[in-house]
């Protein structure tokens, strides 16, 4: 269940009216350096700053990003997929899906409430999804076609279907101790062996006996 704060609960129960905009927010990571960089887009209609757990982020605007569908609030560890739609010719959009590496990396979306009359930010923009970047094709269209960004965005759950290959491997049974007792686990199975001078092969089935001709005399 979301819990909101005094401010924001007045707030929505209010009857002024509510003006929300949705931010995203993308961990990802560099083509190039391989460094990991932080890319901001959100729903309002210029580029600003907002304050979050303590830090300054900094969102694009100006059609960035496209509204949002609802997101559905429901208790469980089922994976949840949500679609956002970005716009591929905006500058911070076109850097973060064609010079960053954005296949499964970190995303959270925020929600930024106003007051309708003034604009104000009420308090600082509460998260409302936590998850992955599932899958980010983009379309390109027809002449006379819209050219869009699909993001598909799977929930936090989706790190409890990940295996733990690396507890298996060579690299990691180096760390404890020394260890390789693995060295050749990618090569065991493919690689011949010889013992001494003859080859080690499986003994191979004795020739079954040909049936003896039958004697007698025919008609």
């Amino acid at each position: 269940m979301k819990t909101y704060s005094a401010t924001a609960l007045t707030y929505l129960q209010g009857r002024e009216g509510v003006a929300s905009k949705s931010l995203l927010w993308v961990r990802a990571r560099n083509r190039t350096t391989g460094v990991e960089e932080a890319i901001g887009v959100w729903t309002g209609d210029e580029d600003r700053s907002f304050t979050i757990g303590g830090a300054t982020r900094t969102y694009a605007g100006e059609g960035a990003m496209l509204p949002m569908e609802p997101i559905v609030q429901r208790a469980g560890v089922d994976v949840r997929l949500l679609r956002v739609i970005l716009n591929p010719l905006d500058a911070t959009v076109a850097y973060l899906t064609r010079t960053l590496d954005i296949g499964l990396v970190p995303v959270e979306i925020h929600r930024a409430l106003f007051f309708p009359a003034t604009g104000t930010l009420i308090e600082e923009p509460h998260r409302v999804w936590k998850g992955f970047v599932d899958a980010a094709p983009i379309t390109t269209p027809e002449v006379g076609g819209v050219a869009f960004v699909e993001l598909t965005l799977a929930s936090a759950a989706r790190s409890l279907q990940r295996g733990l290959t690396l507890t298996k491997s060579d690299a990691v049974q180096t760390l404890r101790g020394a260890d390789r007792f693995r060295r050749f686990q990618d090569v065991s199975g493919s690689v011949k062996v010889w013992w001494g001078t003859a080859r080690a092969e499986a003994p191979r089935p004795a020739p079954t006996p040909s049936p003896a001709p039958v004697k007698g005399g025919g008609q």
